[in-house]
């Protein structure tokens, strides 16, 4: 049962449900673990090449992978015939044999592995021609499948014309004379055309009675004059029947001819089906091929749990991946921890994906994994005891154990599983060590997980045997179910007591019948997990800070160069305008002067040049709004409820009707809005009109013109907090302002960080209805999807 212990039976099942047909399905119960690495790179080969096939989405021919063997069985016997359709299915099904061929020659550079399925393929293609030709596609024996068919059915089709105008004749006749009951038409009675009579004047008509109604009312009776061609009919029919009997015994003997190369045909689509659908199953799990070596050994960066993957991926969850190393050196892993905390999942995670991979599977591992083969593979896993043997748990483990000991070797993998329990702790203790020391002499690879101190202090005093510990969250006391290597791990057994309550009396008395050392022991690990924790938690924040400071940093040089290069620009642009102005304003002056002095300084001439110099002076001075005809003013202080605002940067104002929190809900002309404080100036009343009375086209130009290029989705990849925040505000505003009722936020999915600091932001928000994660088909956790009130 070591497949149903790993869930290499699930796997099987749900590669079944990827295939075409029962051809494929009847391969994957022949799959099976293998220790030739040349076959499992082989297999591993062929999937990987199919995956690209996929990914590439060439057209695969997959039409009509129909499992045929009953037929072929049936074909087998001599004198024997398939009907139409069982020969329709041969010939489609051939059909798609010869089209993965073809693809597969078109491609056999691309695809070398796939290509060398072909050579086994050799059946005639007559065969298909032939049926092509005498079958049509209803699965019929089409009228010119031979020359006698071909006249035969002339001849049924010129005698049913015949006898169809006859019978019609001498119907429309005993209708005219009142022997048909109402509603009452022609009909067929043993394959031959009758007419319906009412009983009282069944003598009137000459002929035969074939039949009566359930009343005895009606007869039906064939007229003497049609009998003659009823008969001619049924002869034809006779004959066509022996004709198509003929044709289709005339194929099944050309299938039997050649039974042997078109069974090979189908082995090959068989072994095309399998191979697609590991292929599929390998695209869900995200599953890549490995650098596959002949040593034994593991090098796995981010495995993860196949089943566990898939589950969690129908509810958008992350199954946290496993890095683990086992060769020469590192044989044996003994993985400690808290109860539930993912040790059993790392042991099921190496054994499965080692198993699938030793079927040809590809394992869904980060692309720098290596992997090697192993000979076999023992696991004691779960509660074997047996009523029937009266066998105990721990028996069933013993009975195990001495099978490892007896047959595994250098090249075996060893899965065990809460070694040592099931009998008394000290006894059991014992026993698991003196075990784990004859499988480590005899060079094994292997996961174990246990909670003995004593099978731990031996990983830390043997070479080739290495602790592993399930980390744990300190401060929360949960399991991370992240494996780290190089350390024992504790069961947290008293802290998880202290967690849920125990009486305080109990853990004290626990913690002295456990001892002190052995309770020192314990707290040493905690302090040293506590620590490690600490640590990870500051270089984390030692690595955000260093990125922020490098992103500032290219920040400050970019904007230094383009200062730099515009400062350049702007000088001489000034200095040229200066230059302009200087000169235009002198010539203003000097022609002043002499018009003042051509005149005598009259007042009127005076008061005309002083004019023109005011109005020289109206424009050079700068910082006017011109549209205004005064620089707009902001009003110092807080917002309150009733005050003018203006958006900033835009001619928008409104009047404010209610404040809530950091959001303010404005009133422009017909629209309300909910706006944040910060986007917002205060203005007098009399600002307020003359903005509202200024000429509104370009402002309505602008507004339609943003209207038009504004998109539902912002995307915020690859953005720090501190730059992005300021453009959801005015995202949002923009969406509210637009009365758009649902945007998205393209975040990207990382470690949630951005997304979480955009959430908390807006938390909260009276605009906002509800924000969640896109549907998973298009980006789930990577996209936020917000709707507006």
């Amino acid at each position: 049962n070591l497949e149903q212990k790993l869930g290499v039976d699930q796997v099987r099942l749900l590669l079944k449900e990827k295939c075409l047909s029962n051809l494929g399905v009847s391969a994957i119960d022949k799959m099976q673990f293998s220790s030739d690495y040349d076959l499992v790179i082989k297999l591993l080969g062929q999937t990987d090449e199919f995956l690209k096939i996929i990914q590439s989405e060439e057209t695969f021919p997959t039409n009509h992978f129909i499992d045929v063997s009953q037929s072929l069985k049936k074909a087998k016997t001599e004198g024997a015939f398939l009907i139409e359709q069982e020969l329709l299915d041969i010939g489609n099904s051939l059909k798609a044999i010869s089209g993965c061929v073809s693809f597969l020659e078109k491609h056999k550079e691309t695809y070398s592995q796939l290509h060398a399925l072909v050579k086994f393929v050799d059946f005639d293609h007559s065969v298909i021609d032939n049926i092509e030709t005498k079958i049509d596609k209803k699965g019929e024996v089409k009228d010119n499948a031979s020359p006698g068919l071909a006249k035969i059915r002339n001849n049924l089709k010129a005698g049913y014309t015949r006898v169809k105008k006859l019978i019609d004749r001498i119907y429309r006749e005993a209708v005219n004379s009142g022997y048909v009951p109402d509603g009452a038409s022609l009909t067929v009675r043993d394959g031959r055309m009758v007419i319906p009579i009412a009983a009282e004047y069944k003598r009137r008509i000459k002929g035969f009675i074939h039949d009566e109604s359930s009343t005895g009312q009606t007869v039906f009776i064939e007229p003497t004059d049609v009998l003659e061609g009823n008969n001619e009919l049924r002869e034809l029919e006779n004959a066509q029947k022996r004709e198509v009997i003929k044709i289709l015994t005339e194929l099944t003997d050309l299938i039997r001819l050649n039974l042997e190369p078109i069974k090979k045909g189908y082995r090959f689509l068989s072994k095309i089906d399998f191979i697609r659908a590991k292929a599929l199953l390998a695209q869900d799990m995200e599953a890549v091929l490995p650098e596959v070596s002949k040593n034994a050994y593991v090098d796995w960066n981010s495995a993860r749990h196949p089943l566990l993957y898939l589950s969690y991926q129908k509810v958008d969850r992350k199954v946290i991946p496993l890095s683990i190393n086992m060769n020469e050196d590192k044989r044996l892993v003994i993985i400690s921890g808290p109860n539930a905390g993912g040790k059993s999942v790392c042991l099921k995670t190496v054994g499965l994906i080692q198993y699938m991979l030793q079927c040809g599977l590809l394992i869904p591992v980060e692309e720098n994994t290596k992997a090697g083969i192993y000979k076999d593979i023992f696991i004691d896993i779960g509660d074997e005891q047996s009523l029937d043997n009266d066998l105990s748990t721990y028996s069933s483990h013993l009975t195990n154990m001495k099978y490892f000991l007896s047959n595994a070797g250098g090249k075996s993998l060893i899965l065990i599983d809460e070694f040592g329990t099931g009998t008394d702790p000290q006894f059991g203790g014992a026993i698991a060590e003196a075990i784990l020391d004859k499988l480590a002499f005899k060079k094994c690879q292997g996961v174990i997980t246990t909670h003995y101190s004593n099978i731990k202090l031996y990983a830390e005093d043997h070479e080739g045997v290495v602790n592993g510990a399930m980390r744990f969250d300190m401060e929360n006391l949960e399991p991370l179910y992240e494996l780290e290597i190089g350390k024992p791990g504790s069961s947290f057994s008293l802290e998880i007591s202290r967690k849920i309550g125990l009486d305080k009396d109990v853990l004290e008395y626990a913690k002295s019948a456990i001892g002190e050392k052995k309770v020192d022991v314990d707290d040493l690990i905690l302090k040293l997990e506590k620590q490690q924790q600490q640590i990870e938690q500051r270089d984390r924040e030692l690595k955000s800070s260093e990125q922020r400071t490098r992103s500032l940093e290219q920040k400050y040089s970019r904007l230094y160069e383009e200062l730099e290069t515009n400062k350049k620009k702007i000088i001489a642009q000034a200095k040229n305008e200066a230059s302009d102005l200087l000169s235009r304003t002198n010539r203003e002056i000097e022609k002043t002067i002499r018009h003042i002095k051509e005149n005598k300084a009259q007042k009127t001439e005076t008061k005309k040049a002083r004019g023109r110099l005011e109005e020289l002076k109206g424009k050079v001075t700068p910082t006017k709004d011109r549209r205004l005809g005064k620089p707009q003013e902001v009003i110092e202080g807080p917002i309150k409820v009733g005050d003018q605002v203006k958006l900033k940067d835009q001619d928008v104002v409104g009047k404010v009707l209610d404040i809530k929190g950091k959001d303010a809900e404005v009133q422009m002309g017909a629209l309300k809005s909910m706006i944040k404080l910060n986007r917002l100036d205060k203005i007098s009343n009399r600002q307020s009109k003359q903005i509202k009375n200024a000429p509104k086209r370009s402002k309505s130009m602008d507004l339609a013109q943003k209207r038009a290029h504004f998109s539902t989705t912002l995307d915020l990849r690859g953005k720090r907090g501190e730059e992005a925040l300021p453009m959801v505000d005015k995202f949002i505003d923009d969406a509210l302002l637009f009365s758009a009722n649902e945007v998205k936020i393209l975040h990207g999915k990382g470690n949630g960080i951005l997304k979480d600091m955009i959430r908390q932001h807006l938390k909260g928000a009276p605009y906002i209805t509800s924000m969640h994660d896109e549907h998973i088909d298009h980006g789930g956790a990577g996209i936020t999807v917000i709707e507006l009130s």
